[in-house]
């Protein structure tokens, strides 16, 4: 079967799915592409997109956000779609089940998601044993974070604890300091959060490399609520503090214009194209601070070719979409891609 043909069944699926519950559609989806994965044909990029970053190879520069695929279940069919790379988790050290539900909410008029997941997850052992089957040949992230019930005093723990055990199978790894929804996780922006985390992350990875080549490269995910003189400080601070790269944004927290479109006692981390903007200006901000070469990876809002052609052209070294494909499917990816080649 064409991808063609595909990408179409997949387009007439898609408004069937956003009829359902958010995680009830997410669900389905990941079921539907775990069937259709034998049939999908195998995309094969330029290799005028070829992007080098942190001393990998990306196949073109479009990635799956973490989020999308807590647990990696569903790594190999997500693949096998034409991502570069695939971010799994967050992934916490201990399984935990998030927040109550309701926890995910649309707002379908601006192509937004909110969502109050809480870093559910089935945590790292479960991870680690579904990466080592996976056969998935692109750039494996791994999103790794802390337990809800860590005191922030302990999160190093946690995140030393996730590294550890994803070392083997990870290609990247992403230090989730920025999401909404684990209280006072937040804090850890800061320089000195930042190294109590950091610091023994790099003295573990120098054990863990054991004098070999392979180094995997540390990436910071940061929050687009931050002011200006933050991001100014966290460019200054990421490459002192021996951080690989930077992942630009996660969600926000500026849910006052869309108060009327959710339900009542709603909250979370806003996603999608109102992300947009936001996103786009931390990046162009990052990358003027940053040394020549840091890698950003751009993510927020990007639900067409427009949107990702933006993000790279303010500095992004590669970008990541989630809610966009959440409610257009696969053939955002070719629409990327095709954008992206001219």
């Amino acid at each position: 079967m064409s991808r063609s043909v595909l990408g179409r069944a997949a387009a007439v699926a898609m408004p069937l799915l956003t009829r359902l519950p958010p995680e009830s559609a997410h669900r389905l989806g990941l079921a539907t592409l775990e069937a259709l994965r034998p049939l999908w044909p195998k995309v094969d990029a330029p290799a005028t997109l070829a992007v080098q970053c942190a001393g990998l190879r990306f196949a073109h520069p479009l990635g799956l956000a973490a989020g999308f695929d807590k647990n990696a279940d569903h790594l190999d069919a997500l693949g096998a779609l034409g991502f570069s790379h695939v971010e799994i988790g967050t992934v916490t050290p201990r399984p935990q089940a998030g927040n109550p539900r309701p926890r995910m909410f649309r707002i379908r008029a601006a192509g937004a998601l909110v969502n109050r997941m809480g870093f559910n997850n089935a945590g790292a052992e479960h991870v680690a044993a579904r990466l080592a089957r996976s056969r998935y040949g692109g750039v494996r992230g791994v999103s790794i974070g802390k337990n809800f019930d860590t005191p922030i005093e302990n999160a190093a723990e946690d995140y030393l604890r996730c590294f550890e055990r994803l070392y083997d199978h990870a290609g990247y790894f992403a230090i989730n300091v920025s999401s909404p929804n684990t209280a006072r996780l937040r804090e850890l922006q800061a320089r000195e959060g930042l190294a109590r985390i950091l610091g023994p992350l790099l003295e573990r990875r120098e054990r863990l490399a054991g004098g070999g080549s392979r180094r995997v490269p540390i990436f910071v995910k940061i929050a687009p609520d931050l002011q200006d003189e933050q991001i100014d400080d966290l460019a200054a601070q990421l490459p002192a503090l021996g951080a690989d790269g930077v992942i630009a944004t996660n969600t926000s927290n500026r849910l006052e214009r869309f108060a009327t479109a959710l339900p009542a006692g709603a909250s979370g981390g806003l996603s999608g194209r109102p992300l947009h903007r936001l996103s786009v200006a931390a990046i162009r901000r990052l990358r003027a601070g940053l040394p020549p070469g840091f890698p950003i990876v751009g993510v927020g809002g990007i639900g067409d070719a427009a949107a990702a052609l933006e993000t790279l052209a303010a500095g992004a070294t590669l970008i990541q979409v989630y809610t966009g494909f959440a409610y257009r499917g696969p053939e955002l990816i070719e629409e990327i891609l095709d954008g992206i080649a001219g």
